[in-house]
């Protein structure tokens, strides 16, 4: 499962089958393309913050890659730590913070280029519930802007918030099914 989150991200390269974005084959004939890589976001379950980066850092890295000005990183920055809770917290250091802040980091991170796909990868599994929930619901709120949002995860009571249940077994699609009442709308 995590796997196939790496795929569409273009992390690694599937052995058969296509990514689709945009009537465009991505894997084919753009790998490496800005264009697309600017369109997924990626939450990791470890957070994968840098450990000597405070949060603002952490969160404007993606844009020192894409070249944009160190005043621009900064102000972006700035609003995606505000957009998800984090405004008082932006000069700490992973360290200095709990799990649930590191997630909201990764998740401001994630969406600092504003992608049109959000993959997430077990975003809740190193939380408590309480945590958890929060963080199920800024994808909520990340959903509901238009955005598409890929969770993997274990947790069947995660699972039960998404619109649409997709199991995986030994790497094969074992079922596919709509939640008619999803607790979240994701």
């Amino acid at each position: 499962k995590s796997t196939l989150l790496l795929c569409i991200n273009l992390f690694e390269t599937p052995i058969s089958g296509e990514i689709i974005y945009d009537g465009q084959n991505v894997v084919c004939k753009h790998v490496n393309a800005p264009w697309y890589r600017s369109r997924v976001g990626m939450v990791f379950q470890s957070f994968n913050l840098l450990p000597r980066y405070s949060a603002l850092e952490n969160v404007a890295l993606p844009m020192v890659y894409a070249g944009i000005p160190r005043a621009e990183r900064e102000r972006r920055a700035t609003q995606a730590l505000e957009s998800v809770g984090l405004a008082d917290r932006m000069e700490h250091k992973p360290a200095e913070m709990s799990g649930g802040q590191r997630q909201r980091v990764a998740v401001a991170r994630a969406l600092i280029n504003n992608p049109s796909i959000i993959l997430a990868d077990e975003p809740t599994g190193n939380l408590d519930t309480k945590t958890s929930i929060e963080i199920m619901r800024l994808f909520e709120e990340i959903y509901k802007q238009g955005n598409t949002v890929i969770v993997v995860t274990h947790e069947e009571d995660i699972a039960l918030h998404a619109r649409r249940i997709i199991k995986l077994r030994d790497g094969k699609i074992e079922s596919d099914t709509q939640n008619p009442h999803p607790a979240m709308e994701i």
